[in-house]
């Protein structure tokens, strides 16, 4: 499972804007590895640099020393179905003549293709396959006598879920959708501003956290300061509750809640929920290792680094031959042998897609030596699709949609199996459950599921029903 993208903002006089972008996009790492983009602008043109792979691949420093401005905004990219093109790499720059709107978009936008379509019917061209266009586009199109007086319009219009970062010859604006799908933060360094997707970009920054972009809310930085738009602020609340589970990284804090201390709460509740007599508890690297760390220290059972994690499987162009390929997880796990070797295990992991991991985990603990393996899960059974911008899987695909929780058990090949309820998981967060999008559980979603659905549609082939693989 992956989310869309990760996204920051600079604004700042005598500030190495291009090399601050690089460093933020270093810590945004994990919310997009397929490619990265800078853009900046010196208060006349607009200038940018894309390219595929991971930051450290992207840029050099002949790239960076052309990016001179004193306003600049980054992207990385997971793309969504449908924009795997080399000409979707982000920041998207758009202008009739010259390029006067540079965006970053983390999301999806569920009514992309008929405003592309009617765009395009006005005169607007498009180059890309990606919503960010279509937003860039729809901006530039829209009334108004200002900046935040089009984007207000546009807003109106967008259907779905969008953070952006925007950047025009003399602004850098932060936007929010009015949900509040992804999160979006504000902070200062030295005389400037910086806006980003996650708080842990800021830290490695040495910039201060100031607040959370509130949800429908247009923030716009010059010469002349910061000022806030918001919107009337009555549409129904989404943040994805998968933030706090998986997204993002354990030191980032939204909604003022470090996420660390919720994870490690989750796992606290799993021992409430589920316990067992077991000799060690284990956590998946490297998102369940809170969790797992407060199941350890609630239920009393010590903790132990039964999985070592290979970080540098999945980042490089050099292709493992088949007989790699079918050692399947070994590439990425490696399990401490003479740790869990005779031990009953309890193994906390974040969540369970597809189910087509996890057998082989369990299989490779297995055949270390564990005597017993009890898995818990800090997500509740995942039986419906994501419309609003993570690559979940379709409906058919998830195992908890085909399988009662018994049934996943066995097919899994563990010996007991436990997900957290919605109200456990809401009360490890603790935040109220209004300001959550619960749709991958509930089905409950805070938009018309047609919409999603129709979207979906258009950007993926025909596929048949799956049953029973593991591929």
């Amino acid at each position: 499972m992956r989310e869309s993208c990760g996204i920051f903002g600079i604004y700042g006089r005598r500030i190495d804007i291009a090399r601050l972008i690089f460093f933020a996009l270093f810590a945004l790492q994990h919310r997009g590895q397929e490619s990265s983009g800078i853009a900046v602008c010196d208060g006349d043109g607009i200038k940018a640099r894309t390219n595929r792979g991971l930051v450290s691949q992207a840029f050099t420093e002949s790239d960076l020393a052309q990016l001179q401005g004193h306003i600049g905004i980054g992207h990385n990219l997971y793309s969504a179905s449908g924009s795997r093109q080399l000409g979707s790499v982000g920041p998207v720059v758009a202008g009739i003549k010259d390029p006067a709107l540079a965006v970053s978009h983390n999301g999806n936008i569920l009514n992309a293709k008929p405003l592309r379509d009617e765009l395009q019917m006005r005169g607007y061209s498009f180059h890309t396959a990606t919503d960010s266009e279509v937003i860039a586009n729809l901006i530039l199109a829209s009334p108004g006598n200002n900046w935040q007086e089009r984007i207000r319009h546009a807003m109106h219009r967008l259907q779905g879920a969008y953070s952006l970062t925007l950047l025009t010859r003399d602004k850098l604006i932060a936007v929010r959708d009015p949900m509040g799908v992804r999160p979006l933060c504000l902070g200062t360094i030295d005389s400037g501003y910086v806006v980003a997707s996650e708080s842990c970009a800021l830290d490695h920054l040495g910039a201060q956290f100031f607040r959370d972009v509130e949800p429908g809310e247009i923030i716009v930085i010059d010469d002349n300061g910061i000022e806030s738009f918001k919107g009337k602020g009555d549409s129904k609340k989404a943040l994805c509750i998968f933030e706090y589970i998986y997204f993002a990284r354990p030191d980032s804090v939204i909604e003022g809640k470090l996420l660390y201390e919720a994870r490690q709460a989750m796992g606290a509740e799993l021992s409430r929920q589920y316990p067992v007599d077991a000799d060690l508890v284990t956590g998946i690297p490297d998102s369940a290792t809170a969790a797992g760390i407060g199941y350890a220290e609630a239920s009393g059972i010590p903790y132990c680094e039964g999985l070592l994690k290979n970080r540098y499987v999945g980042r490089t162009f050099i292709q493992p031959d088949q007989r790699l390929r079918d050692l399947g997880v070994q590439l990425k796990f490696n399990p401490l042998s003479q740790v869990i070797s005779g031990k009953r295990l309890v193994v906390v992991d974040d969540s369970i897609v597809r189910g087509t991991t996890t057998p082989h985990v369990v299989k490779l603990l297995r055949n270390a030596g564990a005597k017993e393996v009890h898995l818990r899960i800090c997500a509740p059974p995942l039986c419906h699709p994501c419309f609003l911008g993570v690559d979940l899987a379709t409906q058919w695909e998830l195992i908890a949609n085909r399988k009662t929780v018994p049934e996943i058990r066995d097919f899994l090949g563990a010996d007991s199996l436990g997900y957290l309820t919605v109200d456990a998981l809401l009360r490890a967060v603790g935040l109220p459950r209004d300001l959550f999008c619960l749709s991958c559980f509930t089905g409950d979603y805070p938009i018309p599921v047609q919409m999603g659905m129709d979207k979906l549609a258009t950007e993926m082939p025909l596929q048949g029903e799956l049953v029973g693989t593991q591929d």
